[in-house]
This record gives C-alpha cells, sequence and structure tokens, in this order.
C-alpha cells in the first residue's frame, strides 16, 4: 500500500502507475473499438446477408455472451500471472476473430466471429484490476472511473467514426459489400499494436511484475488467494452478488444501446446511417467525462462520510438511469429522444463508475475474482436485455421494460454495507497511504528549508 500513488498526475509517464493509467485506458479503448466496430455497420450486414430479425438479435447476443465467461476467467488470471501478460495475451488473441469478421461469407461464420470477438469486452476487468493495483485507495475510485470511461469512449468512437470511414472507403472506389470489411480491418490491426506497446511499458504493480516477485518471496496485496481461490473467496461474498446485479443494470444497459441504437434511430426516427451513427456516438462519447465523474464524486463523498456512502451514491445514480430510460422509451421525436438518451446516459456511465469505485474495497485478498464477477454481470445484463427483446418483440417495449427493472436493481446497492472492523482496516489503509506520501513531501521541504 505504501507504493501506491496517492495521486493522478495526468500529464506525467515517469511512475509505473501513470504509464499503467494511461495504456490501461489506451488499451481498453481500442479493444471496445474493436467489438463495436460491427454495430453501425449491422444496417449493411443485414442487407447483404438477407438477416431477419430475429438473427440480428442472436448476433447482438453473441456479441456480449461469451464476455461473460472470459470476464470471470480473466480477473483470477490477473491475480496469478498479472495484468501485464493477461492483457497483450487478450488484445493478441482478440485481432484474430475481428479479422475473420471482416471476411465472413453469410450468417453462420459472421455469427461464430460475432461471438469470439465478445472476448475483448473482458478487457474492462484487466484495466480496472490494474489500476487497483497501481492508485491508494484516496483516488482508485477515480482512477478506475476515468480508464474505465475514457476506454469505454472507445465504443462511442466506433458508432461516429467507422461510418465515416466507411464513407471514405465508399468514396475511393470501394464498393459497399467490400467497404464494410475493409473498414473492420483497421481494429484488427490496431490490436497487435497495442499489445506490443503494453507489454513493453508496463509492469504489473508499482515494485515490478507478479513472476519476480513471488520469485522474490515478496506477497502481492489482491493476489494473495492466487487465481481459482481468489474466485472461490469472490463467490462466497454477498456484496459481489449485489454489486453483480448493479453492474447488469447499467454497464448491461450501456452494451445493450451500444449494440440497438443505430438500427433504432434508422427504424424508428427514419435517419440515415451516417446520422444515426452520430447519435448513438454521442451516447458512447459521454463515458470521456461521466465515468470518471462517477468515481471521483464516490471518492469524495468516501472522503468526508466513509465507505458505505459509496454505495449509497450507487443506488441514487441507478435510480436516475432508469427514469431516464423510460423517458427515451417514449420520447416521440429526434429531439426528444436524443436529450433524454444523453440524461439516461450521464446517470448510466456514472453508476459504472460508481460501481468499480467500490470494487477495490469488497475484498482485497481476492480482487481478481470480486472484479471478473461483477464485470461478467455487465455482460449477463446486456445479454438478458438481448433475450427480453427478442420475447418483447419490439426496441421500444424492451427500453420501456428496462427501465422499470434498473430502477428496482437500484435495491442491491443499498444492500452493500461493511461491518465496523471492515470500514475500520479501510480508513487504517487510506492513512497510511496518505501518511507515506506525504513523508517524501515533508522530507523534501525539510531539506530546502
Amino acid at each position: 500500500m505504501a507504493d501506491k500513488a496517492t495521486r493522478i498526475d495526468l500529464f506525467s509517464l515517469r511512475t509505473p502507475a501513470m504509464r499503467a493509467f494511461h495504456l490501461t485506458w489506451m488499451a481498453f479503448f481500442v479493444c471496445f473499438f474493436a467489438w463495436f466496430a460491427c454495430a453501425p455497420l449491422m444496417p449493411l450486414i443485414k442487407r447483404e446477408f438477407a438477416l431477419s430479425a430475429d438473427q440480428v438479435a442472436n448476433i447482438n447476443i453473441a456479441a456480449v455472451a461469451v464476455t461473460i465467461l472470459v470476464r470471470l476467467v480473466v480477473g483470477p488470471m490477473c491475480d496469478r500471472y498479472g495484468p501485464r501478460k493477461v492483457y497483450s495475451g487478450l488484445l493478441l488473441a482478440g485481432a484474430l476473430p475481428v479479422l475473420g469478421a471482416a471476411v465472413a461469407t453469410g450468417y453462420g461464420s459472421f455469427l461464430l466471429c460475432r461471438l469470439l470477438i465478445g472476448a475483448v469486452g473482458a478487457s474492462f476487468v484487466i484495466t480496472q484490476y490494474h489500476t487497483s493495483m497501481m492508485f491508494a485507495p484516496n483516488v482508485v475510485g477515480t482512477a478506475n472511473a476515468t480508464t474505465a470511461g475514457w476506454g469505454n469512449t472507445g465504443a462511442g468512437a466506433a458508432q461516429a467514426l467507422i461510418p465515416l470511414l466507411l464513407a471514405a472507403i465508399i468514396v475511393l472506389g470501394v464498393g459497399e459489400s467490400s467497404a464494410w470489411r475493409v473498414a473492420l480491418v483497421v481494429p484488427g490491426l490496431a490490436m497487435p499494436v497495442m499489445a506490443a506497446f503494453y507489454w513493453r511499458f508496463t509492469q504489473d504493480c508499482p515494485q515490478g511484475n507478479f513472476a519476480a516477485l513471488r520469485a522474490q518471496g515478496i506477497a502481492i496485496d489482491g493476489g494473495k488467494k492466487g487465481g481459482w481461490a481468489s474466485f472461490r473467496a469472490a463467490c462466497a461474498n454477498y456484496r459481489v452478488w449485489m454489486l453483480f446485479i448493479t453492474y447488469a443494470a447499467c454497464f448491461g444497459v450501456e452494451v445493450f444501446i451500444h449494440n440497438i441504437a443505430a438500427i433504432y434511430y434508422v427504424d424508428h426516427f427514419q435517419l440515415s446511417l451516417k446520422e444515426a451513427g452520430m447519435a448513438a456516438g454521442s451516447f458512447g462519447l459521454l463515458a470521456l467525462f461521466a465515468r470518471a465523474l462517477g468515481g471521483w464524486v464516490s471518492d469524495r463523498a468516501a472522503a468526508s462520510r466513509g465507505l458505505e456512502v459509496r454505495s449509497t451514491l450507487l443506488c441514487a445514480l441507478i435510480v436516475g438511469e432508469g427514469l431516464g430510460l423510460l423517458c427515451f422509451a417514449h420520447a416521440n421525436s429526434i429531439a426528444a429522444a436524443l436529450v433524454a438518451m444523453l440524461v439516461f446516459g450521464l446517470f448510466t456511465h456514472m453508476a459504472c463508475g460508481a460501481t468499480y469505485a467500490l470494487v477495490p474495497f469488497i475484498d482485497r485478498k481476492a480482487l481478481g475474482g470480486v472484479a471478473g464477477i461483477i464485470g461478467a454481470g455487465g455482460n449477463v445484463g446486456a445479454v438478458a436485455a438481448g433475450f427480453l427483446m427478442k420475447g418483447v418483440g419490439g426496441i421500444q417495449q424492451t427500453l420501456a421494460t428496462l427501465g422499470v427493472l434498473v430502477t428496482l436493481s437500484a435495491l442491491c446497492a443499498l444492500a452493500v454495507r461493511f461491518s465496523g472492523e471492515h470500514k475500520a482496516r479501510e480508513a487504517a489503509l487510506r492513512e497510511r497511504a496518505l501518511a507515506s506520501a506525504a513523508a517524501p513531501a515533508a522530507n523534501t521541504q525539510g531539506m530546502a528549508n
């Protein structure tokens, strides 16, 4: 704890913490850009492969389904092998199905590639794990939320930029049936490049890499139980499952919106593909600041009112999300829909940030398991929303139903409570980290005098 960063020096790359901070959000951005690159292209892909509404729904479900399993796996893998190795490996492996989607020949092959692409969504868990290892309790919520938020904009950037890239490719003389395939090559090639940077310039924790530290007999905070023991410990903690549900309600809805927004704006409001992409992209681009805002507010509130105010704040944000989602579902004009989407999107992203501002405090000795299970909850929510849409039969009715369910899920956030001993231990860790950070500054001041 003494070596963890107690501040975020945004424009610095000198320390391991800040290098991890910037490279985690960049890697996350690349992964999410690749994960959602297909979404704004779906109207073209739907036409080329003559997809039915049911097949489109299956593709949307496949896009998030496998992420559930991979998120559960990569959390304990981070505990065992370290985030540097796991992230680099995920980036390299994830490039293959992205490039595979570009050469798909029909519904079956595209569905398989879309399923496998979903694995890169597990990048979120590694991002949150890595920043949790690097930053002290006073700023870890802000660090987690900021890296997640900036990385999450990869989804919004894909919605906004992929149609523009597609248009540029068509202007160069490439036909529509080939242009969308060329557009998918861009994120496919970006992933191995990012993997090389991550491997070269990051380390697992402030003291170094897990393998070298364990060889020296040094214990690692966050991975003491290691591998699947971490997963089992997380499974036994009821708070993990409460946050599993709340994350399903916020991040699950976020992913669902990313997958259906472009088609919804085209079908319901008769926008062009480019206009729909820009409208859908605005939702994702809220992550530039909204996730970070959720984590920052959580850190500030906890500094003055203690650990449990983090869960109370999360409850309030999810209620705001649910009510805003209901307004979006019933909007009858494009202007009203855009305003409602931005309002409920603000609450959604802030709730995601506030959730992972709580994660590092659930069980420090099983951090990978906790982060993985809660992260998987988000994708369970997205898959559930996909099946709900198949059952209900329409996007608008699905959105209205989700608004009610999300509002009710806020009660789970209120159920996250901590013992007096747990709160005292976390307060002591916070004070110790702040004291360790203040000591060098005091020594420097004394030498100057």
